[in-house]
């Protein structure tokens, strides 16, 4: 920890997914929280090399700015955390589910993929990307964002039941972008 880290104002409401300052330990807890599913600090300490201590800090930081939340436990002091599970805006609305953190994570992740998926066993040497472009209405698209989600609703338990997994499951990324295109903006006159 960083005097940086304990001086730093910090007057974002609980929960917001305010902005919060990019930190490598931060970084490190929000990328094997994507991996493992949920860890508390001694586990993240432990994995990541860090102290339990460094590391409960910044759980309760990302968590003080919505990027994670408490994972259902069955008490004790184990206070294990997951990431944040989103969910539409009441009302209908299009909420912005992604802060610039989980996207910058997912694309260091995808970075990562490309750099080394030479290493991994064959059955897992390729990735089922794919992307479309659709004319919809607001209201379509956010059905088709339902439709995603209750298709990836029976695996959703695998993550905090790790004897739900069948052998072989490994954690997958799956990112899914659902904006309306922007038209370019126009040349300029008198450029090429």
């Amino acid at each position: 920890m960083t005097e940086d880290d304990l001086t730093a104002p910090d007057d974002q409401a609980a929960g917001t997914g305010g902005h919060l300052r990019e930190h490598e330990v931060r970084t490190a807890l929000l990328d094997l929280l994507a991996e493992v599913g949920a860890v508390t600090a001694t586990e993240a300490a432990s994995r990541l090399g860090y102290s339990s201590g460094l590391c409960s800090f910044h759980l309760r930081q990302l968590a003080r700015h919505g990027y994670i939340e408490e994972a259902p436990h069955s008490g004790g002091r184990a206070r294990p955390w997951r990431l944040r599970r989103h969910t539409p805006a009441a009302g209908g609305g299009a909420e912005n589910e992604f802060s610039d953190l989980a996207r910058g994570l997912e694309d260091e992740s995808w970075q990562r993929w490309l750099a080394r998926r030479h290493q991994v066993p064959s059955e897992w040497c390729h990735d089922e990307a794919f992307s479309a472009v659709a004319y919809l209405t607001p209201q379509e698209m956010s059905r088709v964002a339902d439709v995603i989600r209750r298709a990836l609703a029976p695996y959703q338990d695998r993550e905090q039941r790790p004897l739900a997994r069948p052998d072989g499951a490994r954690p997958v990324t799956l990112i899914t972008r659902l904006f309306p295109l922007l038209p370019h903006p126009a040349d300029s006159p008198g450029q090429d």
